[in-house]
């Protein structure tokens, strides 16, 4: 199962995790304890995306040099990203609402909630927290193609009604949560989703889902559970397909969407989202 979920949920559901604040200098200080979690996951989590992720992401983990033993300080991340792409993180509690997120992504400032999961929840975490945010997608916003296609997501979202949103939230989904890209080196994975996700990993990979060419409005009409393991994946032939899209009149595509329908889901409908 997945270890996040996507960051604009209901704020009025209820979460156990509480964002950590700063000091006077910037700094927020962690526990041992939370540390050595960020330093399992790192150690679970790196041998299994060898092979399977895309050079992307790589080249975007090497800029970021990411410490093993302690969990990363936001400004540190903000400096590389603002060097490649003009981009910074910005401090969010778990879960935060549709303005909030869409604005934050138009102004190229991704949101991370600045809390560890616990150790009884390394395996699956609805909410995401900071090793989702920092090791599943922060790589892939040096990449000017993914992080220019994110930035032009959240102006489209900003000025989205709610029923666009909705529709909106199934192409951030399919694409910068659970996307996959076809490469030199054969099938890879891009989505932080994905990556950030020990199972996940494994499955996108295999035989056991369908795997099917990127088609937006195809996208746009998917359910999604965040709870399961994905049924469906989109694969897109290059990151630039993102970078075109973004210059794609999406909200047209939104609204061809809204008339022809949601297609049938491939789960169960019980604690369906977005669906």
């Amino acid at each position: 199962m997945k270890s996040h979920t996507v960051k604009s949920q209901d704020t009025k559901k209820a979460t156990l995790y509480q964002a950590r604040e700063p000091d006077a200098e910037g700094i927020i200080h962690y526990s041992d304890s939370e540390h050595d979690t960020w330093q399992a996951l790192m150690q679970r989590q790196l041998p299994i995306i060898e092979g399977r992720v895309c050079q992307e992401y790589l080249e975007g983990l090497e800029r970021l040099v990411l410490p093993m033993d302690h969990i990363p300080q936001l400004g540190d991340i903000d400096r590389v990203l603002m060097q490649t792409t003009g981009w910074q993180t910005a401090r969010v509690p778990a879960l935060i609402p549709f303005d909030t997120f869409f604005e934050l992504l138009a102004n190229r400032r991704f949101p991370v909630a600045t809390f560890i999961r616990t150790p009884e929840e390394m395996d699956y975490l609805q909410e995401p927290d900071i090793f989702h945010e920092i090791f599943g997608h922060c790589p892939m916003l040096t990449n000017p193609a993914f992080a220019e296609f994110t930035a032009i997501y959240g102006k489209l979202g900003l000025a989205a009604s709610k029923q666009e949103r909705v529709y909106l939230a199934r192409l951030y989904w399919m694409t910068v949560e659970f996307g996959l890209v076809d490469t030199y080196a054969g099938r890879r994975i891009y989505g932080g989703g994905i990556i950030s996700s020990p199972k996940e990993t494994f499955h996108a990979l295999s035989e056991a889902p369908t795997h099917t060419p990127f088609e937006p409005l195809d996208a746009l009409r998917t359910p999604y559970r965040i709870d399961i393991l994905q049924p469906l994946y989109y694969v897109i032939d290059d990151l630039h397909t993102l970078h075109e899209l973004a210059g794609q009149d999406i909200m047209a595509m939104v609204h061809e969407a809204m008339k022809l329908g949601l297609f049938e889901p491939r789960f169960s409908p019980r604690k369906a989202a977005n669906a």
